[in-house]
């Protein structure tokens, strides 16, 4: 360990097990240590479930209705993957995909009025959907088709509208949509957090999920990484991050020290150099049955719109069950999250919850949102933001390509992450 490495990555978070592929992929030389004893960080899925009963101290062991503890892998950050998103081009570009086998999520639903409804994502669903009247039907066809043919690139597409300049509320105006409408296009076809957002590109993809859980992702980019001479070191405590001068020079652990040009970590490694900005609270809930008026769906995610709970953020649900290898036969397990707005977050939630009854075992937890204090320009650390409470991983590969820019100066370049061709390291 006593050695210089261009880059050191602390915690085997998403966030730090691509950045540490990426640089390996690029020839630098990395070592990357986490003090779990375990890969995934904030993002790992636990097994077995006496585990998870642990972390949650919760007294006494699963009951036998739970099945064999070493079936279940739970996730602690609940998200799916956007077919057509950033992470699965990640996936794709590092052929990380070869070390993961995905399904896709049998369907998005929303909630209205206390009710949840399938989100239409043919036209044929669209027109038989009981979310709309007749005539809102036709508007809402309308408007998807000018959607569709939309091309930023091409400004006859625009339809006289500005997309730089535009709010998407104007938008929906010029199409005549009324509030229901709005809420489920943008909050669960678009998943906008909020209504201001500027007329971006619309995603119109499915879900995957990857089989075994979340915590399969850090663990295949660790291994893409380790593939192109990364080092790694599980349940390696960190007694410093040595810094000489504003500049970090290297991190001692076990009396070692090992040199760096560079440091990634997570907020957990450097209390100190983070700030909190909110808080996100997730239930983790098991169940003995798919959830009602889901068609008896084995995944799915259920978005509940910020207006029809009169709250400032959306409350989301990700479902997913044995079908994913990640619970026991017949169980199903259903995370709810939100961001925070009240002293009572458990309150909060309870709409999700009323969804899910009834409820076998509840895992729940209240973490802060923390961010950086500075973009690590003068020390040459860089801290990777928590994860927040959407059901997606698209802000959080906003940060990854936030920080790959901070650290090399250049634009991110999926490009970049192409494993070369005629490396050393390949593999068959």
């Amino acid at each position: 360990m006593n050695e210089e490495y261009d880059v050191i990555v602390l915690g085997t978070g998403l966030t730090e097990c691509i950045l540490s592929g990426i640089m390996s992929v690029n020839g630098k030389k990395v070592l990357h240590m986490d003090q779990n004893p375990y890969y995934g960080g904030e993002s790992a899925s636990i097994t077995p479930l006496e585990d998870l009963y642990k972390r949650f101290k919760i007294p006494g062991s699963p009951p036998s209705s739970m099945g064999r503890g070493r079936d279940w892998n739970v996730d602690l950050i609940p998200k799916f993957l956007m077919a057509n998103g950033q992470l699965v081009k990640m996936l794709l570009y590092t052929e990380v995909t070869r070390y993961l086998d995905f399904k896709v999520t049998e369907g998005s639903f929303v909630y209205k009025g206390g009710k949840i409804y399938k989100v239409p994502s043919t036209e044929a669903e669209a027109l038989a959907s009981s979310l709309m009247g007749l005539f809102e039907k036709r508007r809402f066809r309308k408007f998807l088709v000018y959607v569709a043919n939309f091309d930023e690139n091409d400004a006859r597409t625009f339809e006289g509208v500005d997309p730089k300049k535009t709010a998407m509320r104007d938008e929906y105006k010029k199409f005549d949509l009324g509030q229901d409408v709005i809420d489920f296009t943008g909050h669960a076809l678009a998943l906008y957090r909020t209504d201001d957002e500027s007329l971006a590109r619309y995603g119109k993809s499915p879900y995957l999920y990857p089989l075994y859980g979340l915590g399969e992702l850090p663990q295949g980019f660790a291994r893409l990484s380790a593939i192109y001479g990364g080092t790694y070191m599980l349940n390696k405590p960190i007694e410093e991050i040595i810094v000489q001068n504003g500049k970090v020079v290297g991190v001692k652990s076990e009396g070692e020290i090992a040199r760096c040009k560079q440091l990634i970590c997570d907020p957990s490694y450097v209390k100190d150099r983070v700030e909190k900005v909110g808080q996100v609270i997730r239930v983790i809930c098991i169940l003995s049955h798919p959830i009602k008026n889901t068609n008896d769906a084995n995944s799915c995610q259920i978005i509940i719109p910020q207006n029809q709970v009169n709250r400032k953020s959306d409350i989301y649900v990700c479902m997913i069950s044995s079908a994913h290898n990640v619970a026991a036969q017949g169980k199903y397990i259903a995370i709810v999250s939100t961001t925070v707005e009240t002293k009572e977050p458990e309150k909060e939630i309870r709409p999700a919850l009323e969804l899910l009854e009834p409820i076998e075992q509840k895992f729940v937890s209240i973490s802060d949102l923390l961010v950086p204090k500075d973009l690590g320009k003068e020390s040459q650390i860089f801290i990777s933001r928590t994860y927040d409470a959407t059901t997606h991983f698209e802000t959080t590969c906003d940060d990854i390509k936030d920080i790959y820019k901070r650290m090399t100066g250049s634009e991110f370049d999926f490009e970049e992450m192409k494993r070369k061709k005629n490396d050393i390291y390949g593999e068959d």
